[in-house]
């Protein structure tokens, strides 16, 4: 891998593109294996640039600067300063909620123009999804001009936090009577979070994308409870995160994400340590036992365990060692630039753990049972347990992100497949601010065939994960002519829509396809959708949908993910085992006639 070029798949373009598509995805995951997505590292470089210029430093200069702490080179002086902390979270909403975090530029499918977020959300027409069909005053699927108004609105209320001074705070006075700088003041605080729930209810890709199942609740402990309780109550909502994360890897589908993860890091560059997580490549994918120590041993026990530590922990020594433990587990994650990309996520999550647990201390006042009443501190954790809680037994009706399951495998996914030529009328979709990857790239000066075939590597990432050979054998399946046509990973193609994606299928699920629809106006066959539910914590199946962009769905099923965790990425054995359950009398017509 080269600063300027990437690492190609070697393959003749046009020969490669005559195959069939399991030949295909064969090609492209061994590549994989040994190069991720192959980027070059010029790529890595600008993420870095962006973390440094945005995050590192713009946002603590800005924090300090506007705090009368500091000054932000001198970290020693406000990393443990509580208004320099709440103005950090307020940035890094910020950043989230322009879209300049999480899932921004090349890695995450924004090649031209890199950043989606404001781009869509300030423009009157663009896609608009409401998270729940009953909230009144929010029918429809366009963005108005209330709602450009409601999301600056939004992002002016967080700039004003940020920006005007702290105020004096009796709680906090109390506890640390040398605290400089004060605290954000709590009135300033209403304003964001009354926005972004109104927000949320009009439109959850703004909400999933400025995190608000992580940060909003973090806003709303600013401006309701007194310091000591502020902090204990940031300390659970943390620990909540955290935990949650781990849990939601039990099961089947972790083990299957380190290996492609691992592969794609720039920080690994030796091929040989990408295949030890591999079960025997180049003949079986399947991730090793090397990779199985890594998921379950550095992944969910650090995030079960080291958490609960820090939470009750009263020994400062075992306290510390297990701050170290959590900053280090995040700069690893970052350090492997995740798809998603959530940079400053990462860095930000490595800073919670030293100023939560170093800087406040369970033995200086701040432990769990420091709360100013029980009952408080069950609430809090009743609240910030719901949605996972829920979202784990029931995912059809929680975002992954408010499950609390980030990146861990099990996910509603979905992938596209077009007709020759069909996949062109997306871009006749107005007002969106941008046009389908494949001519993005083919405008960076990209060759037809080479834009294809790097559209063509998502498919294969997603085929080396358990849903991906699921949602491949149904294709396989209905689609007697795939070979023949263009197949898209969804989470690409969404955020070229949308300006958004994290991995969360909710955002390009039916109402997404009917809002698509609507705009473009497919004939029946020319979009077919594979989409599929994350698999509930009691059941040991996925329930999917095979969607005609134009009939609306055609097929309801299931298959185990016991069958698909068995199986190579390109299915060298066939199809999996699918249970169908619903098929509609239009839906087995139109298959007969594609």
């Amino acid at each position: 891998m080269g600063f300027t070029q990437g690492d190609f798949p070697p393959v003749d373009p046009d020969e490669f593109l005559s195959r069939p598509l399991r030949d295909r995805l064969r090609i492209l995951a061994l590549h994989w294996v040994e190069y991720g997505f192959g980027s070059p590292k010029m790529i890595h470089t600008i993420y870095i640039a962006k973390l440094l210029l945005f995050y590192v430093v713009g946002g603590p200069a800005l924090a300090t600067w506007t705090s009368g702490v500091g000054p932000f080179w001198d970290v020693a002086s406000w990393w443990d300063a509580p208004v320099v902390y709440q103005k950090l979270i307020l940035w890094t909403v910020l950043v989230e909620a322009v879209g300049i975090g999480g899932s921004w530029g090349p890695l995450a499918g924004k090649f031209k123009p890199m950043t989606g977020g404001l781009l869509f959300w300030a423009r009157p027409g663009t896609i608009r999804l409401r998270p729940w069909r009953r909230v009144p005053f929010t029918n429809g699927d366009s963005r108005t001009l209330a709602d450009v108004g409601l999301y600056v609105a939004f992002l002016a209320s967080l700039l004003a936090g940020i920006v005007l001074p702290g105020v004096s705070s009796t709680s906090l006075s109390e506890v640390l009577p040398d605290a400089e700088g004060g605290l954000v003041r709590p009135a300033l605080l209403i304003a964001p979070i009354a926005l972004w729930i109104l927000l949320g209810l009009r439109d959850k890709t703004i909400f999933l994308a400025a995190r608000g199942e992580q940060y909003l609740p973090a806003l709303v402990f600013f401006a309701v409870l007194p310091f000591t309780d502020m902090i204990v109550a940031a300390k659970l909502l943390i620990v909540v995160v955290w935990i949650g994360a781990g849990f939601s890897k039990f099961g089947r589908h972790f083990t299957n994400v380190i290996p492609p993860m691992v592969s794609n890091s720039p920080s690994v560059p030796s091929r040989w340590v990408k295949r030890l997580h591999y079960r025997d490549f180049p003949r079986d994918l399947r991730p090793s036992r090397v990779a199985s120590f890594l998921a379950h041993v550095g992944g969910t026990t650090v995030e079960i365990i080291t958490p609960l530590v820090l939470l009750f922990s009263t020994n400062r020594t075992l306290t510390l060692a297990a701050v170290g433990l959590m900053v280090v587990f995040h700069l690893f994650i970052l350090s492997t630039f995740p798809l998603a990309v959530p940079l400053e996520w990462n860095v930000l999550f490595a800073y919670l753990a030293v100023f939560l647990f170093a800087g406040f201390p369970a033995w200086d006042g701040y432990g769990v049972g420091d709360m100013s009443s029980p009952w408080l501190t069950l609430g809090i954790a009743a609240a910030l347990l719901f949605f996972p809680v829920l979202g784990n037994l029931r995912p059809d009706l929680v975002s992954f992100l408010p499950s609390m399951r980030q990146y861990a495998g099990n996910w509603a996914s979905a992938t596209w497949a077009f007709a020759p030529g069909a996949e062109a009328k997306l871009n006749t979709l107005r007002p969106r601010p941008t046009v389908n990857q494949v001519d993005q790239l083919q405008a960076m000066g990209y060759p037809p065939a080479v834009a294809e075939i790097t559209m063509q590597q998502p498919v294969a990432w997603r085929s080396m994960h358990s849903q991906g050979r699921g949602l491949l054998s149904v294709l396989l399946k209905n689609l007697p002519d795939l070979d023949q046509r263009t197949v898209r990973e969804s989470e690409f193609g969404t955020n070229s829509i949308l300006g958004f994606n994290f991995g969360d299928g909710h955002l390009h699920g039916p109402d997404f396809i009917a809002a698509v629809q609507a705009r473009v106006g497919f004939a029946p066959g020319e979009w077919i959708i594979v989409w599929v539910e994350s698999q509930p914590v009691h059941r040991s199946v996925q329930h999917y949908q095979v969607i005609d962009a134009a009939l609306g769905v055609i097929e309801r099923g299931t298959w185990k993910v016991a069958d698909a965790v068995r199986e190579q990425p390109w299915l060298p054995n066939g199809p999996i085992p699918l249970d169908v359950t619903w098929t509609a009398e239009h839906g087995a017509v139109a298959a007969e006639t594609r």
